[in-house]
């Protein structure tokens, strides 16, 4: 039997009872995002007109199968790299404590939408409701959308220099601020030291969609070059069909579309040997749009 919460009359749900009074002291809660499959439910507080975002481990979301002490050791685990990857294009660490259940992890709040808001659109109205933030987001200016990818790229270049692979990113790991037009990267919890090994086979942590072809493979090298590929997946997600990458999808110029088609080769040795790389190629190619 499923509980049910409220706190400051945001309401939600839990497969089983747990405490949250330790919330009440880190201000009002405004919103819930309580629909994850990670493990973590997260809320948005305020407290003396200082909004923060807490992510939290140690319940049992709705959506999740797995041990809640899983879910906890993989958020203590992730806190380092928040300090380690620290960057104006990363959310902002603040803090993190256990509680008598759990563990949280406090951020920055930042007034961007997630790119991948599956708990209000989901499936096909991603795509196509007006007011999704992933189609908002594909109907932005060429120029500010460029300006977003330079950002996203930007961080992963930096996370490649201090030895670190991304594991997990996706669309639902960036936030776009539509008002002020700046985007963050909100999740960086499974990244890992390079050269990584895909410990999980076809489950590796990812979408289908965003995943190199060695993260379906038991054992495979995670590592710049997977990255890469990554690079160029969210490249054609943002400017193209996603998953359909012919040229008739994409928006960017004929330049641009040749740097994220090797991005995302299928073979290893044929990507980039480097995020670092990527970006100058793409950074070149960008610089001959509208020439």
């Amino acid at each position: 039997m499923n509980h049910t919460f409220s706190f400051d009359g945001v309401t939600f749900q839990l497969q089983e009872n747990h405490d949250f009074e330790w919330l009440r002291s880190l201000g009002k809660v405004f919103c819930v995002f309580d629909q994850q499959d990670s493990g973590n439910i997260c809320f948005g507080v305020e407290q003396n007109g200082t909004k923060k975002f807490v992510k939290y481990a140690g319940a049992r979301p709705l959506d999740y199968k797995g041990n809640p002490q899983d879910a906890v050791s993989r958020l203590t685990e992730a806190i380092p790299l928040y300090a380690t990857l620290k960057h104006q294009h990363l959310i902002p660490f603040v803090d993190h404590f256990h509680t008598d259940q759990g563990y949280a992890a406090v951020f920055q709040w930042f007034e961007g939408e997630c790119l991948h808001s599956h708990w209000s659109f989901a499936g096909a109205a991603k795509y196509f409701h007006p007011d999704s933030p992933f189609y908002r987001y594909k109907q932005l200016p060429l120029v500010q959308k460029l300006e977003s990818l330079n950002a996203i790229f930007s961080f992963h270049t930096y996370v490649e220099s201090n030895g670190y692979v991304a594991v997990d990113f996706y669309d639902g790991s960036i936030l776009y601020d539509f008002a002020n037009h700046v985007t963050k990267i909100c999740d960086i919890d499974f990244y890992r030291k390079a050269p990584a090994v895909n410990d999980m086979g076809e489950h590796f942590w990812g979408p289908q969609r965003s995943k190199a072809p060695e993260e379906f493979h038991f054992g495979a090298t995670i590592d710049s070059k997977t990255n890469v590929f990554t690079m160029g997946a969210i490249a054609f997600g943002l400017l193209g069909g996603e998953m359909d990458r012919s040229y008739s999808k994409w928006e960017a110029g004929e330049r641009l579309y040749e740097v994220a088609v090797r991005a995302v080769s299928e073979d290893r040795e044929s990507r980039y040997i480097s995020v670092a790389a990527f970006k100058r190629e793409w950074d070149l190619a960008g610089s001959f749009l509208g020439k």
